[in-house]
């Protein structure tokens, strides 16, 4: 048992080395309160535990009063241990109350059959029948070395918080002739995000391969991904490829550039170009899957790399994201695109003119509220069943603000699966006091000896009951 304050990778392989029977790893109800070094180096360590095969099962368990107890009194045991002599040691092994730590539920296994699920929803623009379409999308799954532990907080609940606000703020300027732009609007909840994007993955193969009537096969003006806005005083704009001059993939990051050099000149803007590697197992962000389907994709986030272990990780929780930067974010990214949308630039908008503003304000008190929302349930992907309360709400909410609102499944291949979920996720670990086995074995040594002294003691009586007997015959003899 170790807790997460005291937990180190090298103690880690130490345990499994030890052939201990299992692994607890103990974590803090309140996360917030673990130093952030100590939450940087867990999560450097969370890749490496997944990546590690052992026989060992590891178990993470959120602390409380029994479990503290438990935790205090092997450790006050193994203190003792080191510092006394041989006889002490015996002596405190024997008579030391131990704990027996059993599970219940069975052997896991491969879960057939599971969905992943996605949901979609759109705005249709104001003009003719081909008109350019703008995707704009986020996945809502979370991910970590324990699924019941994982929030994705950052990765990614503040993705979809601005998905969703953005969703609000274009429904209220699409219901108005006025300010009806000429570009349709998809939105995209993806799941299975953090399974190399499958959800988006099946989706543009159903999009693009399997019908006729989509908008994504007609004309694509470039597909907005959003990852990990929640932090920080940056944003970066990661490309596949640099958007060429002259295209309006070229005008959001122009815009972008704009609006943060402008209104936001604290904020550290800049744009990554990272080729795809196919090679790779895992893309690196979302919009590589649609750039590989040739369609001009981009995801926004504060991370430069996608390597940041903040992205998968169980530390990943909702008291490390500021609201005020998801909100500020939140505006850089609608202003940017409005300016896009409605060619605010070409037509002498000046840069620092606010759009949001007053009846069309962005809401932090909504943001602060659906992150609340999201990250008070876990969102791995293996949790979420297609009929789950949390895709009936996201359901209902981008229905609020959104026509043909739909969910899209997929399903793994049962021939050669892309993913394999597996059940027993969460299982009661029941402790029972016991005592060693010394203590049964001196105990016996114990009852034996009291059992040889009392035979002894009875001999002997007899002995002296006779030789009493012989002195008193021999004394009425005489």
């Amino acid at each position: 048992m170790m807790r997460l304050m005291d937990f180190s990778y090298e103690q880690y392989q130490k345990a499994l080395r030890q052939s201990a029977g299992a692994v607890v790893i103990i974590l803090p109800q309140a996360m917030s309160s673990v130093p952030q070094d100590v939450v940087r180096q867990f999560m450097e360590i969370e890749p490496e535990m997944l990546a590690m095969e052992t026989i060992v099962p590891v178990y993470f368990a959120v602390e409380d009063d029994e479990l503290l107890s438990i935790y205090e009194q092997t450790q006050a045991a193994s203190a003792s241990q080191g510092s006394a002599s041989a006889a002490e040691v015996l002596l405190h092994t024997a008579t030391a109350n131990g704990f027996q730590m059993v599970t219940s539920g069975a052997q896991s296994k491969a879960v057939s059959d599971w969905l992943i699920t996605s949901v979609e929803g759109r705005l249709t623009g104001l003009g003719g029948e081909d008109l350019p379409t703008i995707v704009i999308v986020a996945h809502y799954d979370s991910f970590g070395v324990a699924p019941w532990l994982s929030h994705g907080a950052d990765s990614n609940a503040s993705g979809i918080s601005v998905l969703l606000e953005l969703a609000r703020l274009f429904s209220r300027l699409y219901t108005y002739k006025r300010t009806h732009a000429g570009y349709n609007l998809l939105f995209f909840a993806s799941g299975g995000g953090k399974f190399n994007y499958q959800g988006t993955k099946r989706w543009l193969e159903d999009n693009l391969d399997h019908t006729d009537s989509s908008l994504l096969q007609d004309n694509v003006a470039f597909v907005l991904c959003l990852d990990t806005l929640g932090r920080g005083n940056s944003l970066h704009l990661h490309v596949s490829k640099p958007p060429k001059e002259g295209t309006l993939q070229h005008a959001f990051l122009r815009e972008l550039e704009m609006v943060v050099a402008s209104q936001f000149p604290g904020v550290q803007f800049s744009m990554v170009h990272k080729k795809i590697n196919l090679a790779d197992d895992m893309l690196a962000w979302e919009h590589e899957r649609f750039a590989i389907r040739r369609l001009p994709a981009f995801t926004v986030s504060h991370l430069e790399s996608h390597r940041d272990s903040l992205r998968n990780s169980i530390m990943d929780v909702r008291a490390w994201v500021d609201t005020k930067a998801l909100t500020r974010n939140t505006r850089i990214i609608a202003e940017a695109l409005t300016r896009v949308i409605y060619n605010l630039t070409e037509k002498g908008a000046p840069a620092d003119l606010q759009i949001f503003t007053e009846q069309m304000e962005i809401q932090e008190e909504q943001l602060e509220s659906v992150m609340d929302w999201l990250t008070s349930q876990p969102r791995a992907a293996q949790l979420i069943d297609k009929d789950s309360t949390f895709l009936n709400t996201l359901e209902y909410y981008m229905g609020r603000y959104l026509k043909d609102v739909k969910q899209h499944h997929v399903k793994a291949d049962k021939r050669d699966p892309e993913f394999v979920f597996y059940d027993q996720l969460k299982q009661v670990m029941n402790a029972y006091r016991v005592k060693p086995a010394i203590f049964d074995l001196l105990l016996a040594l114990c009852i034996a000896a009291y059992l040889g002294v009392a035979y002894i003691a009875v001999q002997h009586f007899g002995l002296l009951y006779k030789t009493v007997q012989r002195l008193s015959l021999k004394t009425k003899q005489q």
